[in-house]
């Protein structure tokens, strides 16, 4: 790969980002129809999910299934799971491709990213819709905004950098100061999760456009999507080894990793515990590396969403159905702890409770599920111990739900618990899954309410705050200031839009970078100044020397 030849003078603008927007899929709608003929398609095949190093596809080893969550008795594909050996090749060819990637143009770099973004919306529509659904269990309105934001991902990163790439130094007379964004010195290892598409191709393309090379881990659980993600980037004219996509385990893709001492970052997207285990082990090895590697992470929440008696009983219950209980609970944003004044309770549960008992759980090809299946049967079982938890405690009632299913598919019921301790592990403990807590307080505690909220989690991801009195408004988002990164007020604690809402959190939630913004940008570029003097001194005096003899 050799450095391209500049083509292009002039100070180059991209074109204005924009949101794609949601389609309806009614039944028997044009979208529809063309979608459940996609999906028909991905069913009648068995995909072979290979590793991409250098632009070339490995052959299978010893293959590891892919299966429909919802029906897991139905094979999608296979995979091989990277060893040291494959794990080394991504890392060398990421390394080869660093010194013509690095200096290519940044409008060249970001048309490659835009072209992305017109094939997430267009040829490669139908068949990333079709594999989000059928491999990671989305239904048809998650699929869509998932896929969407993909797009969104690409043209507003494309802005974001431009941005960044127009921010120079002032310069005083006889001298020129400029700055040049230089990429990070080495590989940049992205972990991405099984539940978003847009944050699986966000996270290597991120870094790659500020003209990073990368080694991509992809959730097993969304290698069907994770594939044809990788075509986009290809056709889209990502050059061979930019991007080097292996299958596996995070945990031993990132041992070998962080045996380079070429690691230049991590971008991580998964569990509390992982991005911990991460940070720890690279620290252990920071004596190796030529440089420090910047770690970005996103790691979850126990979100929480709190009620003053002012708020309206309709949008609080149709934010939590939502919150809650959208994508089977799978979010990292999703509501999983409310807080309820005594007063707003009693019209809030029977409808919480009733519209919940019905929401339909299945097949999400099929237009009336609402609720599809967990991930995998270690999920099921893990919501399962923590329902069975939940009744055995004494300050817990079951409202709804409660029950598991997974002989089909790994189908856990949309399930609501009432406690009577604010501490109780259901309301300080994620669980990524769809279990809902509720803590009804007296109407007068609501200034204590608020400080129960701030203190009951190691989260700060997400919280959302009810109510029509401005007042009680400005007072949860001051004492809940450092309780989330992404704060709503009258609204779900879902749904962020790239170039709108920035998302991120911290605390245990991550680093909040806050992707969909310049910030999440800048951690993947290193800055180099260069002065340029003019008309350089030639005598070594200053005046207040007196004159020389």
């Amino acid at each position: 790969m050799t450095s391209p030849r500049v083509s292009v003078t002039g100070n180059l603008r991209v074109p204005d980002p924009f949101n794609e927007p949601a389609r309806d899929f009614a039944p028997g709608s044009p979208e529809a129809a063309e979608l459940l003929k996609e999906i028909d398609r991905i069913r009648g095949q068995v995909r072979e999910l290979p590793h991409v190093i250098a632009g070339e596809r490995l052959p299978l080893g010893g293959p590891s299934d892919v299966v429909t969550p919802h029906d897991h008795g139905h094979l999608l594909g296979h995979f091989s799971p990277a060893g040291p050996h494959e794990v080394t090749a991504a890392i060398e060819a990421a390394l080869r491709a660093r010194p013509a990637w690095s200096r290519t143009p940044w409008w060249d770099r970001t048309a490659i990213f835009l072209r992305a973004a017109d094939l997430v919306t267009g040829k490669y529509r139908a068949e990333l819709l079709a594999t989000t659904m059928l491999g990671q269990s989305k239904t048809f309105h998650q699929a869509d905004i998932d896929i969407n934001e993909l797009a969104d991902f690409f043209r507003y990163n494309a802005s974001f950098a431009a941005q960044i790439y127009d921010t120079q130094p002032r310069s005083a007379a006889g001298a020129w100061n400029q700055m040049d964004h230089r990429p990070l010195e080495g590989f940049v290892l992205a972990i991405t999760p099984f539940n978003f598409t847009a944050i699986a191709g966000n996270l290597p393309s991120t870094p790659a456009l500020m003209g990073n090379v990368v080694v991509w881990k992809p959730s097993e659980k969304s290698a069907l999507s994770s594939d044809v993600v990788m075509r986009v980037f290809e056709e889209a004219g990502l050059p061979p080894g930019v991007i080097n996509l292996v299958h596996g385990s995070g945990g031993e893709v990132a041992a070998v990793a962080q045996q380079s001492e070429h690691l230049a970052g991590i971008t991580f997207t998964g569990s509390t515990a992982v991005f911990r285990q991460l940070w720890k082990s690279t620290a252990a090895n920071i004596d190796r590396y030529r440089s420090y590697p910047r770690l970005v992470g996103e790691t979850g929440g126990k979100n929480a969403v709190v009620a003053h008696p002012s708020a309206d009983p309709e949008a609080l219950v149709t934010a939590l159905v939502r919150g809650a209980f959208e994508y089977q609970g799978q979010k990292c944003s999703a509501a999983s702890r409310t807080y309820i004044p005594r007063s707003l309770w009693k019209s809030v549960e029977e409808p919480l409770v009733a519209t919940t008992a019905n929401l339909r759980v299945g097949d999400v090809t099929q237009h009336e599920t609402f609720v599809g299946a967990v991930i995998d049967g270690a999920s099921a079982r893990r919501l399962e111990r923590a329902i069975e938890r939940g009744r055995s405690l004494d300050s817990h009632e079951l409202l709804a739900g409660g029950s598991t299913r997974t002989e089909e598919g790994w189908f856990v019921d949309p399930t609501i618990f009432r406690t009577t301790d604010p501490d109780a592990i259901t309301m300080s403990e994620e669980y990524f899954g769809p279990l809902l807590s509720v803590y009804v307080y007296e109407d007068d505690e609501w200034e204590r309410t608020l400080q129960l909220v701030d203190r009951t989690s190691d989260y700060a991801l997400c919280c959302s705050i009810f109510a029509g009195d401005r007042r009680a408004i400005a007072q949860g988002l001051d004492v809940l200031r450092d309780a989330g990164g992404m704060t709503y007020v009258n609204d779900k604690p879902t749904g962020a839009s790239i170039g709108q809402q920035s998302f991120g959190g911290s605390r245990g939630s991550g680093t909040n970078d806050k992707t969909g913004s310049p910030l999440a940008l800048q951690r993947w570029i290193t800055g180099r100044f260069i002065k340029e003097t003019f008309s350089p001194a030639v005598d070594w005096t200053y005046p207040y020397m007196g004159r020389r003899g």
